[in-house]
């Protein structure tokens, strides 16, 4: 029988942020937001405290009822993260890497199977031993679920923990079936998002019961190959381990950028963000020695338009040439979006990545493609050495360009 742990870390920036003010966190009323971003910024994190007062985790200030007095604290992204570091040098205290996925920032799974003898622990004390420890050593608080195998350990993480007052939860398939085959609403399970649960309500499906009895046939029709997550993750089953996740190598590959701009930008404006977005993506390309063959965006609107516009093409030759996919991506915006329309965010992406350039040479083509490449790596091995506002493009300066301040950010955030 096969043993996972999924560790939480509770509330974790504003854990971060108590433990750094020597504060409790169960005590204290602590948001970590960008107050100089206005009342209507979103909070990241929010304590133990405030959620027990019915306070929403990712609320936005003025939704805060105003006789709640609390500490703002101002996200500081480095911080966490070296947290998250020292938090996973405990896990390898315990277990070896290869036992290890870490699942986001504040969360992981560990493979306990093969430490059961060696601790001579059941699965619950290896768990108190590893969360005893991250408090004793951060201040943390951690919650956990145990599962037969990631998916069940997933489950008792988000649904079990946060009913027992050990923090921790247990499930294997007989139990699952159990206490959860009837747990409404789906949207709580992990991989069902609420559009997938609106779905599945459409079919007269309310739970995961339901998932386990319905009709194959249509349950393919309407989700195709995710079907047969769906209908394993209804009964409990998950055949995929961390050995698989770490061996698992995506056919094809891609990179993103996107941004959710500070306010309404004009057509013009909203082109130089594009501009900077690209040549971003472009230097990560030639960082990394990848050429892209699709290159794409999408524009989304102020919130009294709905619609977004997107662009997708796939190109002749793989390239990471900054003038080249500028030229195309800007000659698609041009077309493709209205003058009189305010933008508030902009995505940008280069797929079908691939390790080999193959350039046909074309005789009306004047651009000399080798001494940009140069250039590129010239741009970019400077910002590895000194940082990456050490040298922008000339529209990174202009009241327009946000680069500047994006690069000293993390995830979108302060980078303290």
């Amino acid at each position: 029988m096969k043993y996972y742990l999924c560790i939480d870390l509770k509330s974790f920036y504003a854990s971060v942020e108590c433990s750094e003010r020597n504060l409790d966190p169960f005590k204290t009323n602590l948001v970590v937001a960008d107050k100089t971003r206005g009342k209507g910024t979103i909070c990241l994190a929010i304590t133990p405290k405030m959620k027990s007062l019915g306070i929403k985790n990712r609320c936005r200030i003025y939704e805060i009822p105003k006789n709640v007095k609390y500490i703002i604290a101002k996200p500081r992204m480095r911080k966490y993260m070296e947290y998250s570091y020292r938090i996973y040098e405990i896990y390898l205290k315990y277990v070896s890497k290869d036992d290890i996925h870490v699942y986001s920032i504040d969360e992981a799974f560990l493979d306990i199977t093969p430490y059961i003898k060696l601790y001579k622990k059941n699965p619950k004390e290896i768990a108190i031993m590893i969360m005893n420890d991250i408090f004793k050593t951060t201040r943390i608080t951690a919650t956990c679920g145990i599962g037969t195998n990631m998916y069940l350990s997933k489950i008792a993480l988000d649904i079990i923990s946060k009913h027992v007052k050990s923090n921790i939860g247990f499930l294997n398939e007989k139990l699952y079936k159990e206490k959860l085959w009837h747990h409404t609403p789906l949207s709580d399970f992990w991989q069902i998002g609420v559009g997938i649960e609106n779905r599945l309500h459409k079919m007269h499906i309310k739970d995961m019961y339901d998932i386990s009895v319905a009709n194959e046939n249509k349950l393919y029709k309407e989700f195709g190959i995710n079907a047969k997550l769906l209908i394993d993750h209804s009964l409990g089953i998950e055949n995929c381990t961390i050995k698989d996740i770490k061996n698992y190598k995506p056919k094809s590959s891609s990179i993103s950028n996107s941004q959710i701009l500070f306010k309404d930008y004009n057509y013009k404006d909203a082109k130089v963000i594009l501009v900077e977005m690209i040549d971003n993506l472009v230097l990560r390309l030639v960082s990394k020695n990848l050429y892209t063959n699709v290159v794409g965006f999408s524009i989304g609107y102020s919130k009294n338009i709905i619609d977004k516009t997107k662009f997708s093409k796939k190109l002749d030759n793989p390239t990471n040439s900054f003038i080249k996919i500028k030229n195309i991506l800007l000659e698609e915006y041009d077309l493709l979006i209205n003058e009189k329309t305010f933008i508030r965010k902009i995505s940008i992406w280069f797929s079908g990545l691939t390790n080999k350039k193959i350039e046909q040479l074309n005789m009306f083509d004047n651009n000399n493609y080798n001494d940009e490449d140069k250039l590129e790596r010239a741009l970019n091995n400077l910002k590895l050495r000194y940082g990456k506002n050490v040298i922008l493009r000339g529209i990174s300066y202009t009241e327009s360009g946000t680069q500047l301040l994006r690069n000293k950010l993390i995830g979108g955030h302060n980078a303290e």
